[in-house]
């Protein structure tokens, strides 16, 4: 049964591997918490199953973040149980998750990562001018770690890279002349090293760029310039479209951008944006200044 709802996720839903696994494993352990070996006793599972299964992670101590992560895992299971009659009920209709605080993206100040700053940081050898292309794509263009990492050389054009993204969803995004300047320098250093691979970011010694390699330069140059205490290349991916929305941009172009399904996604980083045009509204109109 779970080899084919496996199937779905990777052919119908075309969720990437990790996504994959995670769901698969969710699945897994709620059968396994309930004691379920068989297919047809899937179909005897109810809302009080779950939320059994869901008070025990809880006082396991999982945050409700977590928890709820796992629910949508289960909610696309039963859904497609139900679809292919394996179920007569979905018992996920029955079922609340826990509630969760909103917590709103961090990001970098503008003034942290301006150009005379980031730009002391690297050195102009292979390792240096890689790191720093990954920098600037990070913060850029907002792409996350993945489409980084899936990112090859005939993707890069002279004013915009060609990202792929969930689902397989291809996407243009615009770069700057300077980052594609940049980007141009660092190939040149590839083939005078004789790195024959097609992939754009690779390691030291020319092999694909894995995540661990990429996050461990991205907290290491995120912790020159920044007392955050989260340095990860999603940081960056948050600074990208809270920048983006301080400076003008709307949010169904950053939609866009981002590669976000739904605009609420994207919605999320106007609450930062918002303390900004709070501080400019306090500034510069008549009666918006506080009281001293």
């Amino acid at each position: 049964m779970l080899t084919l709802f496996e199937t779905y996720l990777i052919s119908e839903k075309r969720y990437s591997e990790h996504t994959v696994k995670a769901y698969l494993k969710d699945v897994e352990a709620l059968l396994e918490f309930n004691g379920v070996q068989y297919l047809e006793e899937v179909n005897e599972l109810t809302h009080h199953s779950i939320r059994g299964w869901m008070i025990d992670l809880i006082e396991r101590g999982i945050d409700n973040r977590s928890v709820n992560r796992k629910l949508s895992s289960l909610r696309t299971f039963f859904k497609w149980a139900k679809r292919g009659s394996l179920v007569e009920a979905d018992p996920m209709i029955r079922v609340k998750g826990p509630k969760q605080q909103k917590r709103l993206p961090e990001f970098v100040k503008e003034e942290e990562l301006l150009p005379q700053v980031t730009d002391e940081l690297f050195p102009d050898t292979f390792p240096g001018v890689r790191d720093q292309v990954m920098v600037e794509l990070f913060y850029q263009t907002g792409i996350r770690l993945s489409e980084l990492i899936g990112l090859k050389e005939n993707d890069v054009f002279d004013t915009s890279i060609k990202v792929l993204g969930k689902r397989k969803k291809e996407r243009i995004i615009p770069i700057s002349p300077q980052l594609n300047e940049l980007i141009n320098h660092f190939v040149k250093l590839k083939r005078e090293l004789s790195f024959d691979i097609s992939c754009l970011i690779v390691t030291d010694k020319g092999n694909k760029l894995y995540p661990k390699f990429a996050y461990r330069k991205i907290n290491f140059y995120l912790s020159l310039v920044t007392n955050l205490s989260k340095k990860s290349p999603h940081i960056l991916r948050h600074t990208f479209a809270t920048h983006m929305l301080n400076n003008g941009a709307g949010l169904e172009s950053l939609k866009e951008i981002l590669g976000h399904a739904n605009l609420s996604a994207t919605q999320v980083y106007t609450h930062n944006s918002f303390d900004k045009l709070t501080s400019i509204y306090e500034q510069a109109h008549p009666r918006g200044f506080k009281a001293k």
